[in-house]
């Protein structure tokens, strides 16, 4: 358990130091292997926090704080509502759900470039179901991409305002849990052994960032969205 939780630590956050976001798609599906749903969110969840401070002091400057304003008040309302479905149940037609939407998504922005456009007047809806998604599978990033791509003119300012309403998002998912009995103190005690390597994942994560070309990002993020859809659907 201990060996997968270090694994997919660690190329979860180095995806997410990268891009913006992914982290929790890519984690995932590899700490399902050995432990239920709700444990898998809550070890996410932790390191989400421990990250969020160092994405915000780094990227404060670079974030949309127009965008990250009218995301905030129904993303925190859709983080409580997932984490009370998360903690009576696992409701994984939800993922089934979110995956085809995901993936429809994408295949209309490779056709029609401006039919996505749309996504960013919808900033309060797609900010609920971003909050939602995250509460119950912590996959509510690629729902904040939708919107934030539209409105971000680089990818610097897209990076930066995704660590800062993902960062958002785990402020308020964690105490949640923890009042929800889901995170417990055995899983932070865990979580220390694999520090040492998610310390490692941001720093190497940042050194691949700035080695890259911004059109490059571009096609890894709509490329990343893809996958993630097929990974909720799988």
């Amino acid at each position: 358990m201990l060996l997968l939780l270090i694994l997919g630590t660690f190329l979860g956050f180095f995806i997410q130091t990268v891009i913006g976001f992914a982290g929790a798609l890519v984690a995932l599906p590899i700490l399902l292997l050995a432990m239920p749903l709700p444990d898998a969110i809550a070890y996410i969840s932790i390191f989400y926090f421990i990250s969020t401070p160092v994405f915000v002091y780094r990227e404060w400057k670079n974030m949309d704080k127009d965008i990250l304003k009218k995301l905030a008040l129904s993303s925190i309302v859709g983080v409580i509502i997932g984490i009370v479905i998360l903690s009576y149940g696992q409701p994984l037609f939800l993922k089934k759900a979110l995956g085809v939407f995901i993936v429809l998504f994408v295949l209309k922005s490779l056709r029609k470039q401006k039919e996505t456009k749309r996504a960013s007047k919808m900033e309060y809806t797609y900010g609920f179901l971003g909050g939602f998604f995250s509460g119950v599978f912590s996959t509510g990033g690629p729902l904040y991409v939708m919107v934030v791509k539209n409105v971000s003119p680089d990818v610097k300012t897209f990076r930066a305002t995704m660590f800062g309403i993902l960062g958002l998002v785990t402020v308020v998912r964690l105490p949640v849990l923890a009042i929800g009995g889901i995170l417990t103190v055995n899983q932070l005690y865990n979580a220390l052994f694999v520090l040492p390597f998610f310390i490692m994942a941001l720093v190497l994560g940042k050194k691949a960032y700035l080695k890259m070309d911004e059109q490059l990002l571009k096609k890894i993020i709509l490329g990343l969205l893809f996958v993630s859809g097929i990974m909720l659907l799988v």
